[in-house]
């Protein structure tokens, strides 16, 4: 037995399975892997306390995957993920550790697709569905028994399952299970709700816990600027126009952003894609391979699609869209600077989001230094260097070779060699601005303040006072108390999210929450009178969609 693959086939996992392992390039399991795997291939409940990027995939994976019979054609383990993207991720680990296992099978059941293949890949036989709680749901009102024969269970990020507003979903797949499953639960939080599913779901389950070791690679030079939520597109083209890069990666927070930003890239003459939950797992090796091999320069892409993502001649990231926590960011950052060589990585910070670069900073124990967006004469002088560098090695013996159609074009003509060579340097840069001034009128200069005032059309400097001007709050409920967040639809929030988040971290009954308010800016809750302030301290920690939730009385006036 190799070395590499001694420390997986250690662990007593099937010799098949360690040869997949192995041939996606892990050499060792990490401390998630050998802490988990031995207790899952017990048969033991248990709960994982680890963070995304420490190889807990693997961790459920292997030994669910080493617990299946093949031989038998129905449903055996059922992965629950909180979004498609990741639902998508993980069954895509399932196919790859089951490459070398004949008669295995696995099928990705997610909202966004048609119902009626998933169920049908359920009905004949698969023995592995990895499921969004939403969409399993809805399988489960058509066919009530599609989980009876499932004896193993996995909920993978769970706190996050919980703050999209998935609790009540996940007591609807529990009661459609049989209760002799062994349950798995992964989490990097464990709230009070999360405790509370463990002791009504789990039977006597092991704990095992990993500690983040959140750091960054010295070779790569950080910075950031000061950016209007709005201004981040024109922001990210200033910043190509002057940064010197081989391949660039550009992380934003959703599937529509990659497809806005990608398309945007793209009719500036960028060799550009777009990766993202969405891209089937073919086009996005073939988006990959063109990266590697230059037929791609810019791949804009999701936390989630990127991951494994390894491309040396990446020699930039750009965080487009704040990351929802520092350890995202490493990981992000780490897509540069591989293999000893330099890389760079940019981070675009909102006002509003200037704590969150804080925390990063604390986290990872190094300053992200400030830096000013380029201006107009910096997009000149770098527009004027490409093209010094374009046409140099063409001047040497242009004359020679060139010089009797030089003569007859002017001739023929009736001008100058100089109105000439201007007329050709006209239609080789195609019409692009190479004066000060038109670069200005071509890309209006975002502002570059240390301390930009974020203001929405037609709102004063209080954005939540505009948003409360236009749209008053509806008629408040008997005994009811409102309270209002900073987190609103500009932050990804949906009512459901709040709605998740409350519930399961109060310990409320959903009766008790009244109307919920998202607007942009802000999100407006009917809570009980009674109790409010011990319920606003019980919920002072809550965070939603990666941000804290702060919830307040709210005064009118």
């Amino acid at each position: 037995m190799t070395q590499e693959t001694g420390g997986f086939a250690a662990l007593g996992l099937n010799p098949n399975i360690v040869a997949a392992v192995i041939a996606t390039g892990y050499e060792e399991p990490s401390a998630i892997q050998q802490q988990s795997i031995p207790i899952i291939l017990e048969g033991h409940d248990m709960i994982g306390q680890a963070q995304t990027g420490t190889g807990k995939t693997a961790a459920f994976a292997l030994p669910i995957l080493n617990r299946i019979d093949p031989s038998k054609r129905e449903p055996q383990a059922l992965i629950l993920a909180p979004t498609r993207e990741l639902a998508l991720q993980v069954a895509t680990a399932f196919e790859t550790y089951a490459k070398q296992m004949p008669g295995v099978t696995v099928v990705a059941v997610y909202g966004g697709a048609p119902m009626g293949p998933q169920l049908k890949a359920i009905r004949n036989g698969a023995q592995i569905v990895v499921a969004t709680p939403g969409r399993l749901c809805d399988h489960l009102r058509r066919d009530e028994k599609v989980l009876a024969t499932v004896n193993h269970l996995v909920l993978d990020e769970a706190d996050e399952m919980l703050k999209l507003g998935f609790m009540d979903d996940l007591e609807v797949i529990f009661k459609a299970m049989p209760e002799s499953r062994q349950t798995v639960l992964f989490s990097a939080t464990l709230p009070q709700s999360i405790r509370a599913i463990a002791e009504r779901h789990l039977k006597d389950p092991k704990h095992v816990k990993i500690q983040s070791k959140t750091q960054t690679v010295t070779a790569i030079e950080q910075a950031h600027l000061l950016v209007h939520a709005d201004q981040k597109t024109s922001a990210v083209l200033r910043l190509l126009e002057v940064e010197e890069f081989d391949a660039l990666i550009a992380f934003v927070r959703t599937k529509q952003a990659t497809l806005d930003l990608a398309s945007a890239l793209e009719a500036k003459g960028y060799k550009a894609a777009a990766l993202n939950g969405d891209i089937a797992q073919n086009q996005r090796e073939r988006v990959i391979e063109s990266l590697k091999d230059g037929r791609l320069d810019i791949v804009v892409a999701t936390d989630v699609a990127a991951r494994g993502l390894d491309v040396p001649r990446i020699t930039h990231v750009f965080n487009v869209d704040m990351p929802y926590d520092p350890e995202s960011y490493v990981h992000r950052i780490g897509r540069t600077g591989r293999a000893g060589r330099e890389g760079r990585a940019l981070l675009l910070v909102t006002p509003r989001e200037r704590r969150m670069l804080q925390v990063i900073e604390r986290v990872t124990g190094q300053k992200v230094a400030e830096v000013r967006l380029p201006n107009a004469q910096a997009v000149l002088d770098a527009r004027i260097k490409k093209l010094t560098n374009s046409l140099a090695p063409l001047v040497a013996d242009a004359e020679a070779t060139h010089g009797d159609l030089l003569d007859r074009l002017t001739a023929d003509i009736g001008c100058t060699p100089r109105a000439l060579a201007a007329a050709l340097l006209r239609k080789a840069t195609n019409g692009q601005a190479l004066t000060l001034d038109a670069v200005e009128r071509e890309q209006p200069l975002v502002p570059t303040s240390s301390a930009p005032r974020e203001r929405t059309a037609g709102s004063g400097d209080r954005p939540e006072r505009g948003d409360r001007e236009r749209r008053a709050p509806m008629p408040l409920g008997e005994g009811r108390a409102r309270c209002r967040t900073a987190l609103g639809a500009r932050d990804g929030i949906a009512a459901k999210n709040l709605l998740g988040a409350i519930l399961n971290e109060g310990g409320l009954a959903r009766e008790a929450i009244g109307r919920i308010q998202v607007r942009d800016s802000f999100s407006l809750v009917e809570l009980p009178e009674e109790g409010l302030e011990k319920l606003l301290a019980k919920l002072k920690d809550t965070r939603v969609a990666g941000k804290q939730l702060k919830l307040r009385r709210y005064r009118e006036d």
